[in-house]
């Protein structure tokens, strides 16, 4: 009798296990990704990776492939905002956005050239594939933030350039930023290389014990403190 008591006590438990097993605990399904970037948004571009991400509140929200300028003509290092948005059409693709280069125009929009994505191919602006522009489009606004980061050289990320009058890029306004530092300069900071910035680069050169040629070459380089990193 005692058996038959176990026996059927040990199917009775089986059987609840089997069938009448507790559901598990309800969750609730996981939210939605934005379908845009929400909070202040803002560009980061790595000049060298050729990659552009979409930041949201700080955070990356989106990140797409770009080419961005020859070492001959490279894309403007530092942070600027978008001063103009249009659509241009042709060699720029179906969307532009205007940085605020003191020295140039420059600006991030699309391509007839899709195969260039991903490369260093353009004269210094930030191109990108067409479906991709017209979602960052939407995106921003005229004032939005973007910074282009270069190497561990920052502005000198393409080269030490020899810089003369005439000469524009973010390598000049680095100097003038120096010059100023070293009390020499008191003009823009706009990366032109116009005749205030040679007669700075002069009194500093004489100043330093070198010759006054208005030129930035690799002395006046050392001398400001601008080295490579090696």
């Amino acid at each position: 009798m005692l058996k038959k008591s176990i026996a059927i006590v040990a199917f009775m438990i089986i059987f609840f296990m089997f069938f009448y097993s507790p559901s598990p605990a309800y969750q609730s399904p996981s939210p939605k990704p934005p379908d845009k970037p929400q909070g202040d948004v803002s560009i980061v571009i790595y000049a060298l990776e050729r990659k552009l991400v979409v930041m949201a509140d700080g955070k990356p929200f989106k990140t797409f492939p770009v080419a961005v300028g020859t070492f001959d003509t490279p894309t403007p290092i530092g942070l600027f905002r978008i001063t103009e948005k249009s659509k241009w059409g042709e060699g720029f693709g179906t969307r532009w956005m205007r940085l605020s280069v003191p020295w140039g125009i420059y600006g991030i929009h699309g391509t007839n050239k899709p195969y260039s994505i991903g490369s260093f191919a353009s004269h210094g602006c930030i191109r990108m594939h067409n479906r991709h522009v017209e979602q960052l489009y939407d995106w921003v606004k005229v004032g939005t933030k973007v910074y282009i980061v270069g190497g561990v050289d920052g502005p000198f990320t393409f080269g030490f350039r020899t810089l003369v009058q005439g000469s524009r890029g973010s390598d000049v306004m680095e100097v003038q930023k120096r010059l100023a530092n070293h009390g020499f300069y008191n003009g823009n900071f706009d990366g032109i290389y116009g005749a205030g910035t040679r007669e700075a680069v002069k009194a500093f050169q004489k100043a330093s014990g070198l010759k006054a040629t208005g030129i930035v070459d690799e002395a006046t380089y050392r001398a400001l403190g601008i080295y490579r990193f090696e």
